[in-house]
């Protein structure tokens, strides 16, 4: 299915059953890109199949990087032959990220100690988003770097060696912080980066697991440069931001029951379950093993109710990517107030906007402001048309949604859904009742 595709969602009474999830996105990326710089080969089990994920193996092999893929039930099995500290090539051609902003933000990060030019471009979707908070802390640090109003695509000439940096980012976000660590890696000094509202901390967790030494004091993290990586055997567990849509449908929908396995369990990451709890859902998480500092297990979830409850800017960047479905999860009855959530303007798409069209067109009571949105769960959705306007969130988030309305609902742009969970459609099939 494109990006352009279109899904039909019918009503169900209830979800229930067992889902493995995809390997987690956001640690698939960090894996591939800390191998490509280790010594050695390093083999990861579990990779994302996201298309997402894909476009950083793309242009990891552009930059010569040896990379073998290979499908198994549990995701993707995934062979980097590290060509250290940097130790990566000229591209022949303009690197591709495709729809993502993890790959442009963080490899740029890599690129800036690189001694040559390359350009990362991207889709449609990714040349609107901003990149001028990564580049200016890499700039700082002695890399050239070259966009058109600071949005792809966008031109690196690295420099060597790199100068250390402390950086406080004025937007929270995990993926700024990692470009800077991954730069500080060859830098001839200690970079820090002070974070004011903490963010994931997958990268910091996989530098120490490859061998890295780093300090943490208050909100700040300190990276010595010039640390050798060592290889790694890794396996990378369930996405929870992807489990987020799973987790929704069964709080939304009475009866329903579902287990899911082998998630992980990042403390930084976990925020949506807490969210889930002040919503009215039953959650009962136990984690069964810790690998390469990531914990995971297995959530067990039910409905038991819906309640209200609000989000505030403090709490935000904790769920920003589990916003969309929650705001579907609360129009089955919930109520749900979200601000301070502008960033959510510059994803890939205005997901407020997005969102908020959506909704209405399927019949929820949902107002929009400028970060954030109200959604009053006071009356069953109708169904209908949405636009999931090539934004995979969304077209999950609206799928969540449309469960509980009394007609079905088409969703275009559904196959975006691909970028993250191609899968997604086929296991909501297995769930519904």
């Amino acid at each position: 299915m494109s990006s352009t595709g279109a899904v039909t969602v019918h009503p169900t009474a209830r979800v229930r059953g067992r889902v493995r999830l995809p390997g987690d996105k956001s640690i698939s990326h960090r894996y591939a890109l800390l191998a490509a710089l280790a010594d050695g080969t390093t083999t990861i089990r579990g990779y994302s199949s996201g298309a997402d994920c894909a476009s950083t193996l793309s242009c990891l092999e552009s930059l010569g990087v040896s990379i073998a893929r290979e499908r198994r039930d549990d995701g993707f099995f995934v062979r980097i032959g590290g060509r250290g500290l940097a130790g990566l090539t000229p591209p022949s051609s303009i690197l591709d990220a495709g729809n993502s902003g993890s790959t442009m933000r963080m490899l740029a990060g890599v690129l800036a100690a690189h001694p040559f030019e390359a350009i990362i471009d991207g889709d449609d979707s990714l040349r609107r988003r901003p990149m001028r908070r990564v580049i200016v802390p890499l700039e700082r640090m002695g890399a050239r770097v070259t966009a058109d109003a600071g949005r792809p695509p966008i031109t690196i000439r690295g420099a060597e060696p790199l100068a250390p940096l402390d950086f406080q980012p004025d937007v929270p976000s995990a993926q700024v912080k990692s470009a800077v660590l991954f730069a500080g890696l060859h830098a001839e000094g200690t970079t820090r980066v002070d974070e004011p509202v903490p963010t994931r901390d997958h990268t910091e967790r996989a530098l120490q697991a490859f061998g890295a030494r780093l300090s943490r004091e208050g909100g700040a993290i300190a990276l010595e440069g010039r640390q050798r990586l060592t290889a790694q055997a890794l396996n990378v567990a369930g996405d929870i931001s992807s489990a987020a849509f799973w987790l929704a449908a069964a709080a939304a929908l009475p009866g329903s029951d579902l287990v899911l396995e082998h998630v992980g369990l990042n403390p930084t990451r976990t925020a949506i379950l807490d969210v889930l709890r002040r919503l009215g859902a039953s959650v009962d998480v136990e984690v069964l093993e810790e690998r390469a500092n990531e914990p995971s297990g297995t959530i067990r979830i039910r409905h038991a109710g819906l309640a209200a409850a609000t989000i505030g800017p403090d709490e935000v960047p904790a769920v920003i990517d589990e916003l969309p479905v929650l705001a579907a999860l609360a129009t089955h009855g919930a109520d749900l107030s979200v601000s301070g959530a502008a960033e959510l303007r510059v994803k890939e798409s205005d997901r407020i906007s997005a969102l908020a069209e959506g909704l209405r067109q399927l019949g929820a009571d949902i107002d929009e402001m400028t970060d954030g949105f109200h959604v009053r769960g006071s009356r069953r959705l109708t169904g209908g048309h949405a636009d999931a306007r090539g934004d995979h969130r969304l077209a999950m988030a609206f799928a969540v949604a449309a469960l509980g309305a009394s007609g079905p609902t088409t969703i275009t742009g559904a196959g975006a859904a691909a970028v993250s969970y191609p899968e997604f459609f086929t296991v909501l099939t297995q769930l519904a009742e």
